[in-house]
């Protein structure tokens, strides 16, 4: 007994501490996949970016300064550096730097962990521990901290640029022709290497502007397409006009680099460089940089391949997987569940409205359908009864109900009127006025039963053409908010736009769901109603006819 209470005990405690998660103070969590395919060798200490938006992250479920982020390893356990470049909850999107310990492609399962949903939390943020201890220097040009650096130096820029919004990773600087200067940096006095490395966006690819020097001894210059050291004795690689691409330079003693996009392009001597003295950069320049980072080594070029692959619009190297609250029965991500989500107010009033117009339509259509299916029915017995009634035209209302029957309220319609004109005691004859009156009151009837067959077909009508028009219009306003987001957030990455989009789309589908049913509804439903129409007019001339023949004066 006692073995079997321990059986059932660790059956039911192990599957917990299975889905025991870091700290259950924190609502949710959401597994973020590293896709290191390529990565080798494996890079240590390595800063990624992870972009948060609403296709991928619940910005309602978490604080809205973004305080309650945690950042945990694989293990569950252990807390991972980061810090918050961008956190927008009114946009619904956060540009947050994290320090994993490897980026290995020999580990298939790599992956960390993102936590949020803890209103108690404070935030933990911490800038200067994110970068590795190689790193001297590392400017974002965030609004809030334009010319502030976020590394451990804690450096501090002067010039004039201004904020552009719309960038690749949250804010940039941008440059018109005046430079920034950075005073000496004490990190690199005395270094035998470093590294300078940024993401730039020139305006043309005319000018000839130098993106950084330091001092008089080394200057990196944009020759039209070209970067070009020390005035042209190193020069390579392609340089575009308006799009975002990396740029890097390392020195090691006299040896130069410069990479375009994590590819070298150039490689060689230049003379040696004091690397202590004040750093100038974007003198003559007119575009928009940024994330520019200085270290205080030669970084490989496997570490700036990395980089710029790992911090570019496309980049593949993050994957933000669906919730347990995402995610269908077989695993795959819930996309419209997704879609939902990404909802804005306007899509969502939309939307509602066109779920009344097809729970209205769809309570036309089975209620027609039950009309018209009764009726044909009854209209069948009915009528039957009728063309075997020989010479007994007047008491087909007796002995029977056909409550349901078009043909039979007609027939009770002019048998009502023929009785009118009957005499106690004398034949029934019914001149020629009295037939015209008897039928001109049966195509009163007539018109009243059609109309009956028609209630309610107008709501099918404004289903069908009301439908898309409305929801197109949730579709294009959503398109318009969600630009106007990704304008004044800054972040024009594709998983930013996607979602927002996809879901404005939706309100067109939903409004070609309420019109589409509704028209096949509609056709069906008009053709039944046409036959019935046509029936009762056939019946209308059947019966004055044969009233007239069998009770007409002679």
């Amino acid at each position: 007994m006692i073995k079997k209470l321990c059986v059932l005990a660790t059956c039911l405690i192990i599957p917990l501490l299975a889905q025991a998660n870091w700290n259950s103070d924190w609502a949710n969590q959401k597994k973020i996949s590293i896709n290191a395919v390529g990565v080798t060798p494996a890079q240590a200490q390595f800063p990624v970016v992870v972009r948060l938006h609403s296709g991928n992250f619940d910005f309602s479920a978490a604080n809205v300064d973004g305080s309650d982020l945690r950042f945990i390893a694989a293990d569950d356990k252990t807390e991972l550096k980061f810090h918050i470049e961008k956190y927008d909850s009114v946009n619904e999107l956060a540009v947050i730097w994290v320090q994993l310990p490897k980026v290995d492609a020999a580990d298939k399962d790599a992956h960390f962990w993102v936590y949020s949903g803890n209103e108690k939390a404070t935030a933990s943020s911490d800038a200067k521990s994110t970068w590795d201890a190689t790193t001297v220097a590392a400017f974002h040009f965030a609004e809030k901290a334009l010319l502030q650096d976020s590394s451990a130096s804690a450096l501090v820029a002067t010039g004039e640029v201004s904020v552009q919004k719309s960038a690749l990773l949250g804010e940039a600087a941008a440059f018109n022709g005046k430079p920034l200067t950075i005073a000496a940096i004490p990190a690199l006095k005395g270094a035998a290497a470093y590294t300078w490395s940024a993401w730039i966006k020139p305006a043309n690819i005319t000018q000839a502007a130098t993106l950084v020097s330091l001092g008089d001894t080394l200057s990196l210059k944009t020759d039209g397409v070209k970067l070009s050291l020390n005035g042209g004795k190193l020069s390579g690689g392609e340089l575009k006009a308006a799009a975002w691409q990396h740029v890097a330079l390392t020195m090691d003693g006299t040896k130069a680099n410069l990479y375009i996009n994590g590819i070298s392009v150039a490689t060689g001597d230049v003379s040696a460089v004091d690397a202590s003295a004040n750093i100038k950069v974007g003198d003559g320049y007119a575009g928009e940089i940024d994330e520019m980072q200085l270290a205080n080594v030669a970084r490989s070029a496997e570490w700036l391949k990395l980089s710029a692959s790992a911090q570019g619009m496309d980049s593949q190297l993050l994957k933000i997987e669906a919730g347990d609250d995402e995610e269908g029965g077989d695993g795959e991500p819930n996309y419209i569940a997704i879609l939902i989500s990404s909802l804005t107010i306007d899509a969502k009033v939309v939307i509602g409205i066109l779920a009344v117009m097809f729970g209205i339509s769809t309570w036309v259509m089975v209620k027609k359908a039950k009309l018209v299916s009764v009726t044909d029915k009854d209209n069948s017995l009915f009528l039957e009864r009728f063309q075997n009634a020989g010479n007994d035209l007047l008491s087909l209302d007796k002995g029977a109900n056909y409550e349901n029957s078009t043909l039979y309220r007609l027939y009770t319609a002019g048998l009502r009127e023929i009785r009118k004109r009957e005499q106690a005691g004398e034949k029934l004859a019914l001149s020629g006025a009295a037939m015209d009156a008897i039928k001109a009151a049966i195509d009163a009837d007539l018109v009243r039963e059609t109309q009956k067959q028609n209630a309610g077909m107008v709501l099918l009508t404004i289903a069908i053409s009301g439908g898309p028009f409305l929801g197109l219009l949730g579709t294009v306003v959503g398109v318009m908010i969600t630009f106007a987001a990704i304008a004044a957030a800054g972040d024009v990455n594709v998983n930013a736009i996607a979602p927002g989009i996809a879901a404005a789309l939706l309100a067109t589908v939903a409004g070609l769901a309420v019109a589409i049913p509704a028209l096949f509804g509609y056709n069906y439903l008009a053709s039944r109603i046409k036959n019935i129409t046509i029936a009762m007019q056939i019946f209308v001339d059947e019966f004055v006819t044969r009233a007239a023949e069998l009770y007409g004066k002679q």
